[in-house]
């Protein structure tokens, strides 16, 4: 897919998610320049947004819906560990929820910065967690992560002078039906924003991040041999933001075989408690593996149990080499040997995901651009009801 023309990719209704995919350590580049330059307007707020807290720890809310929610899963594990937690209480809680039950999330006298992810800014969802959060909580900032500039969210954002606009590389507002670019862009950016190291390191992290997404991209066909096998279920499987990740990865699955392919996602420790039953010869079981050796041990674990059972498909590693290394199938990273956390190694590997969920696609003779033949799945959520809250 990856060497094919655009022409040649647009007979198979797969010319825009495939752009998508390959450009992101492109657009990696780019959002680290876009933070850097706008380095200043960032420690700023924030330091606004401690000032208002009075000594009291501030809930950093994560919030969107789908993929977009997503983000603050992968997130919050990661920054628990390398972000401020002296003066942050990182939180993960999907819009849908928040406008849904907002007495059941949100808590008036907690200062709370409400960080929202969006592609377009356009979801009814959206708008309605920022002004159901508005009405609810007495000290409240707003940052607003987001792909598209003249969207609504964004809107709302430049217009509010408790909020601050991070808006994301052009390329990264996806096209295609599916969240990839998106996804990855808005996850570094909130990454490069949180974490709590110095900027060389930052840096350092991108540039590594970039050479393996290149490598996704060179190392197609081994890949499309791991899809070439014979099976309709798809689990993946991590632990710490990798953990949040799987769930991503499998939507990728779900959204672009229009459910053509079952998906289960789970902890890797977590699996084995009742998940593991959805498991059969016809399944494809894929581990992101953690590069901290506590945490990796737990991974492979769990993949050489079920290498051992010999039901699956397939078990397949995907990992950068360690210590201890998986004795099955792996998409092992070679392009540096630089071992990067999980935080950021989510986003190489969520690469390969989208890689297996576009040629799962195209196998199951769908449109990856244009994936829901009934047109009842949007590429913005339409149909929407937003109720008034009193």
């Amino acid at each position: 897919m990856y060497s094919l023309t655009a022409a040649e990719l647009e007979k198979m209704g797969a010319e825009i998610t495939t752009r998508e995919i390959r450009q992101q350590p492109e657009l990696w580049q780019e959002a680290f320049t876009i933070y850097q330059e706008n380095l200043t307007k960032i420690e700023d707020f924030l330091a606004e947004v401690k000032s208002q807290a009075n000594g009291q720890r501030t809930r950093v809310i994560f919030t969107g819906a789908g993929t977009s929610q997503y983000v603050g899963d992968t997130l919050v594990p990661y920054l628990n560990a390398h972000g401020n937690h002296h003066d942050y209480i990182f939180e993960s809680i999907g819009t849908t929820d928040i406008v849904a039950a907002p007495k059941e999330y949100l808590w008036q006298d907690v200062p709370t910065l409400l960080v929202s992810f969006a592609r377009s800014g356009n979801s009814p969802e959206s708008i309605a967690a920022v002004e159901v959060a508005n009405q609810v909580v007495d000290t409240l900032h707003h940052l607003t992560i987001t792909c598209a500039e003249e969207g609504q969210l964004a809107q709302i954002s430049q217009a509010d002078e408790h909020s601050l606009l991070l808006l994301m590389p052009k390329r990264s507002n996806d096209d295609g039906f599916a969240m990839t670019g998106s996804f990855s862009c808005m996850t570094l950016g909130a990454l490069l924003t949180f974490n709590e190291t110095d900027l060389a390191d930052k840096k350092h992290y991108v540039e590594v991040l970039s050479k393996l997404g290149q490598e996704v991209i060179s190392r197609e066909a081994e890949i499309q041999a791991i899809v070439d096998r014979d099976f309709n279920r798809i689990v993946y499987v991590g632990s710490g933001s990798l953990s949040g990740l799987t769930r991503e990865a499998q939507l990728k699955i779900l959204e672009l075989t229009a459910g053509k392919v079952s998906t289960v996602f789970d902890s890797s420790m977590g699996f084995r408690h009742g998940p593991k039953s959805f498991i059969n010869e016809k399944t494809l079981m894929f581990g992101f593996v953690n590069n901290d050796s506590y945490t990796r041990d737990y991974d492979l674990d769990v993949l050489e149990e079920v290498h051992e059972d010999g039901i699956a498909a397939g078990t397949i590693a995907i990992t950068q080499p360690g210590e201890r290394n998986f004795s099955g199938d792996s998409f092992e990273f070679t392009a540096d040997n630089f071992l990067l956390p999980d935080g950021y190694l989510a986003l190489a590997y969520v690469m390969v995901a989208q890689t297996v969920a576009l040629l799962t696609s195209v196998k199951v003779e769908n449109t990856p651009d244009t994936p829901s033949p009934t047109g009842t799945v949007n590429r913005v959520v339409k149909g929407v009801t937003i109720h008034q809250y009193k």
